[in-house]
């Protein structure tokens, strides 16, 4: 009897183990941090004391971004006197914060389309011989020697995929430099090569991270083909999660004249088929790659673009443009606006008021658009934006799916003075708490 009670409670306690782990693995809310924004002027600079009050939300917290000497393949800081200068430290300072919050991991992500493009392709030269790619691997551990993060992510820079063009496309496609998440069209003629050289890097650099405890990720940039450069069957043992960066399907330097949903979940009629969260998602799971290491992607930014005479005055998408719409007062870039500043101009009283389009389907997305004025000449814009009611429908998209969680990309962008609703940080609490 006494055995059988024994037994009972054994077995109760693995349950209950089992349970908490699965909770765990299945409500990840990974935080990117894109220090950049430490340069903004005004109400939109981002600072250390402003990442503190995400922290309760968050259960990983990824600083980006670090880059690669193109000579020597090692990892070297991109803003030296903000990461490692005397002035800043961002790197020590970042990593104590888990003094306050000891449950949070801290990565340090490498890549990111931040390091810039030289005529070398650095990325993707690394990867071609052991040599190189020891050389990454050893400047890793020597940072991890120096700096305590608990991990480390590759948004690995590989080549973008060609625009595409789609059924209902008014005129010709420009190609121009991706401004904010990527650069120039490249054509990589050793895709297979720089591939397996990309597994056998993620292989060997989890052997050295195994011993010491520290964790691995690999960010799937905008525009990246999974099937191409990632080889999931054999990643997906060396690594503790995937984030799936499927959004900016549609931006204003790729399609500037033609906007449209920016991140939706679901393919549309008439779409691309690939230009959804689904399709990179369905591809990672098909191959191999258990559903809690699968961590989505979900934007804290508008896509804008500039509506003139030629464009619908429904604003219903697609719609004709004529590139980037107008940049905003905290961010300063064309084509791209955060959520505290769509927000604003949201409501009753804003200048510049927004008509706002909700997303009754729960699969593309809200958008927004000002009309061009007839009148007077001035250019329209239309955005396509995250708000925590898609941010939630993403994560209910996750929650269905049993996948790990969600990647807000970035807190920066999020509102995090809550401006809005006096709520810091809507679009990761929108998420949260749908997981």
């Amino acid at each position: 009897m006494k055995v059988l009670i024994f037994a009972a409670v054994a077995a109760f306690c693995v349950q209950l183990a089992l349970t908490a782990t699965t909770t765990n693995e299945h409500n990840k809310v990974v935080c990117y941090w894109n220090s950049s924004a430490f340069d903004r002027q005004g109400p939109g600079k981002f600072q250390l004391d402003d990442v503190r009050s995400a922290l309760s939300l968050c259960t990983h917290l990824i600083y980006g971004f670090a880059g690669i000497n193109a000579e020597t393949f090692e990892v070297v800081p991109l803003n030296p006197s903000l990461d490692t200068g005397a002035g800043y430290s961002y790197y020590k300072l970042t990593t104590q914060l888990k003094r306050s919050f000891p449950e949070l991991k801290i990565y340090l992500s490498i890549g990111g389309n931040a390091d810039p493009e030289d005529g070398t392709h650095k990325y993707l030269v690394l990867t071609e011989t052991p040599e190189s790619r020891s050389k990454f691997i050893n400047s890793i551990n020597r940072l991890l020697n120096d700096y305590d993060f608990d991990g480390i992510d590759l948004a690995w820079q590989f080549p973008p995929a060609k625009v595409k063009k789609q059924r209902g496309v008014l005129g010709s496609v420009k190609h121009g430099f991706l401004k904010f998440f990527g650069y120039g069209k490249f054509k990589d003629d050793k895709e297979q090569e720089h591939r397996d050289g990309f597994t056998i890097l993620v292989r060997d650099l989890k052997a050295q991270l195994r011993p010491r405890m520290k964790g691995l990720s690999v960010a799937v940039l905008p525009h990246v083909n999974s099937s191409i450069y990632f080889d999931a069957r054999l990643l997906a043992p060396n690594i503790d999660a995937v984030h799936l960066f499927a959004f900016d399907q549609k931006t204003p330097e790729r399609n500037p004249q033609e906007a449209d949903y920016p991140a939706p979940i679901y393919e549309s009629y008439g779409r691309v088929p690939e230009d959804n969260i689904d399709s990179p998602t369905r591809y990672w799971l098909e191959n191999g790659t258990p559903g809690y290491k699968i961590v989505v992607g979900i934007p804290t930014f508008a896509r804008t673009w500039k509506l003139t005479s030629d464009s619908q005055i429904s604003g219903v998408p697609p719609i004709v443009t004529d590139g980037p719409g107008a940049e905003g007062p905290h961010t300063n870039t064309p084509g791209l606006l955060s959520y505290a500043e769509v927000c604003s101009r949201l409501t009753e009283s804003a200048v510049g008021r927004l008509r706002r389009v909700g997303d009754p389907k729960h699969k593309y997305g809200s958008y927004a658009f000002q009309p061009y004025n007839e009148e007077t000449g001035a250019d329209g814009i239309w955005v396509g934006y995250e708000d925590p009611d898609s941010a939630g429908n993403k994560a209910s998209y996750v929650k269905a799916k049993g996948l790990g969680g969600v990647a807000i990309y970035d807190l920066s962008l999020d509102d995090f003075r809550g401006v809005c609703t006096g709520d810091k940080y809507p679009i990761i609490r929108g998420a949260k708490y749908k997981l």
